[in-house]
């Protein structure tokens, strides 16, 4: 070949590669789409705590759907953080030209320009993440504890809740509890004692206690505390108001049970500063916006030595589904939240003798209920 025809022919080359990139290039994806709604959930029973009672929660459900396959999301606002449902899904759908155009396998890209572009509604961001990880999980072809590497036999015992109430409901309550080796018993009002008495009247189960920052008097935690110590009690949530750290340090110093950070741990930077003053920390989807967030927190709480714990609020199976896929990584969990309602539209984790059963689907693993 001279020289003439070998320059011809290499000015033809990028050319040629072009088309053959071109041509080898997957389609585009078929109609990404993402939707969202609010859906009341009937609860079996009133639900009190320190905070409020009602009947049913509203929470918000969104889907993302990109090449065929669907995610599912789920949050669960409270008014403890100023949000509610509507509030949510106005959150969600600011965001809605950034999803629909993201790449999704850039999940973490995505979910820290929505942290930025967002203020609070963590619920909402909650709902985004969930169904960006299960679509994710469903796009790879395994459950969301194999893309963690978690061992799915590993999963911790649920404590079923018992909410405040008169003592007659409430031994109610905890005898229709009987498959659940432990409880959780929510108090913080003048009727602490009673509550606890009435359960210990029809069962010796091991307790968990969770206050929701009902006691405001450092001196009053300390008695309370010292006296469920007594009735059995394995360790007390949040017993005074999240700001109040020093006391809440110096209560630590006067009782013998594990005190464990639930409204006072929210993000992964609130952790440091709470080692001081509780034991473990109580992480929650719904409060942290979503699993991402949750899993680098139970990591900084583990590598500061403290106990861990994953919580909810009461939602469908969704949104527990999605905790319980990080479960094997905790030291307790209290994820009963889809076990509280009359009409959760899903299946997802199980429950056999307080023991989670994660599903063996690819993402979350959830299928329609019947």
């Amino acid at each position: 070949m001279n020289r003439r025809k070998f320059l011809k022919t290499a000015s033809m080359a990028p050319a040629a590669g072009a088309v053959a990139v071109a041509m080898a290039a997957p389609a585009p994806a078929a109609n990404p789409a993402l939707s969202t709604k609010i859906v009341r959930l009937n609860l079996r029973h009133t639900w009190t705590t320190t905070m409020s009672s009602s009947q049913y929660r509203d929470t918000l459900h969104t889907t993302f759907s990109r090449g065929g396959i669907i995610g599912h999301g789920e949050g669960a606002p409270i008014v403890r953080y100023h949000e509610d449902a509507a509030s949510a899904q106005k959150a969600v759908e600011s965001v809605r030209d950034l999803l629909l155009t993201a790449d999704p396998m850039q999940f973490a890209k995505i979910m820290a320009e929505i942290f930025k572009r967002v203020p609070g509604e963590w619920a909402g961001k909650a709902a985004i993440d969930i169904a960006l990880m299960d679509w994710v999980g469903q796009k790879l072809g395994i459950p969301l504890y194999t893309y963690f590497g978690l061992d799915p036999k590993d999963t911790p015992l649920t404590t079923f809740s018992i909410g405040i109430d008169t003592p007659e409901i409430t031994k109610q309550k905890t005898l229709e509890a009987a498959d659940y080796p432990v409880l959780k018993v929510k108090v913080g009002l003048a009727t602490d004692e009673a509550t606890i008495e009435a359960i210990r009247s029809v069962t010796k189960k091991p307790l968990r206690v969770d206050a929701n920052e009902g006691w405001k008097d450092k001196e009053e935690a300390v008695r309370k505390i010292n006296w469920l110590e007594k009735m059995g009690v394995e360790f007390i949530e949040q017993p005074l108001p999240a700001e109040m750290l020093e006391e809440t340090r110096w209560v630590r110093s006067r009782v013998h049970i594990p005190l464990i950070a639930d409204e006072a741990c929210q993000h992964a930077a609130d952790i440091p500063k709470l080692k001081e003053s509780f034991d473990g920390v109580n992480v929650k989807l719904d409060k942290s916006g979503g699993m991402l967030e949750a899993y680098r927190m139970l990591q900084i709480a583990k590598a500061l030595g403290m106990k861990t714990m994953l919580g909810c609020m009461i939602s469908t199976s969704v949104s527990v589904t999605a905790a319980a896929h990080l479960s094997p990584l905790v030291d307790f969990s209290d994820l009963d939240g889809n076990l509280l309602i009359s009409n959760d539209p899903f299946h997802g984790v199980r429950v056999e003798k307080g023991k989670l059963i994660l599903p063996k689907g690819a993402g979350l693993g959830l299928s329609a209920a019947k």
